[in-house]
């Protein structure tokens, strides 16, 4: 499974619903969170199940929900109504542990046997650094982690708030400070060693798209794999962001070739450059990630 693009859109909005299935993104989250208020969660639970099971189609699209945290009493009517709809999967946010995330895979199981779903079927994505107690309980997830989390991301608006924090970036350069840096190392770090996608965070200047660009490549050099959106207008940026150029593919598919005609060689020299096993391996990984995309359509 790969996702480029995960697109936001409020649970509580038919027509915002009907509008993120024509557009470029891999998936929508249908909101049951931040984007509904308290006195329209019913609302949302109904018109969020209702749409998923008016769009079973999921072979361009995946369709995931975001439920209220687990602590928070709205989400197992959350999880119930959504269930019901069989979504993709479950984005869980302010998640502290691994054992937040095995708690709601055990709910899952239930609720795929009550509704008649192949169990498993339903996937996880936790947003992994939304509060403070998660700086300090990645290795949780090495412990022993559910093997439906496919993917996580990182936090840096409620991870603020959470840390008592006025911003998350430095003033004089706008880079993230030091704590979300080290949230956004520790969650590709830990999505790398559990084998789930490592998902970027938000750009929320939504009109800024350079700005957009410049911050998918870099989480690309570093090992992330797509980017949550906010605005349905960002997500053909993430997309292309994400997608191994024809350049990159061809420099790849050359590199593999020159290692497999040259067997027993550990380093070798490709137009004035030097490359050695762990280009080869990127190299690789790069088709690989190609070829899953074509995939997508």
């Amino acid at each position: 499974m790969i996702i480029r693009s995960w697109l936001f859109v409020p649970g509580d909005s038919e027509r915002k619903m009907a509008k993120g299935r024509q557009n470029a993104a891999d998936a929508l989250i249908l909101d049951l969170e931040d984007s509904v208020a308290d006195n329209r969660q019913e609302i949302a639970r109904d018109m969020t199940r209702d749409f998923l099971r008016a769009n079973l189609d999921r072979s361009r699209q995946q369709l995931w929900v975001r439920i209220n945290p687990l602590d928070n009493p709205l989400s197992l009517p959350d999880l119930a109504a959504a269930i019901r709809g069989a979504p993709d999967g479950i984005v869980l946010p302010k998640v502290n542990s691994a054992a937040d995330v095995n708690k709601l895979a055990d709910y899952l199981e239930i609720l795929e046997v009550r509704e008649g779903l192949s169990v498993g079927s339903t996937k996880i994505h936790c947003v992994a650094t939304e509060t403070a107690a998660s700086l300090l309980t990645f290795h949780t997830y090495l412990d022993g982690v559910s093997d439906r989390l496919v993917a996580m991301t990182w936090g840096g608006e409620d991870l603020a708030a959470s840390l008592g924090a006025s911003d998350n970036r430095n003033p004089r350069t706008g880079d993230y400070d030091n704590p979300f840096l080290f949230a956004k190392s520790m969650c590709l770090a830990t999505a790398r060693a559990v084998d789930a996608q490592p998902v970027g965070v938000v750009v929320v200047d939504f009109r800024n798209l350079e700005e957009l660009e410049a911050d998918c490549l870099r989480d690309r050099r570093a090992g992330f794999i797509g980017k949550i959106a906010i605005h349905p207008g960002q997500s053909e940026v993430i997309n292309q962001a994400f997608t191994p150029s024809n350049e990159e593919v061809a420099h790849a598919q050359k590199i593999v070739d020159v290692f497999a005609d040259n067997p027993g060689l550990g380093t070798i020299g490709i137009d004035g450059k030097m490359y050695d096993m762990p280009h080869l391996k990127q190299a690789h990984n790069l088709l690989s990630l190609s070829e899953q995309i074509k995939s997508l359509g």
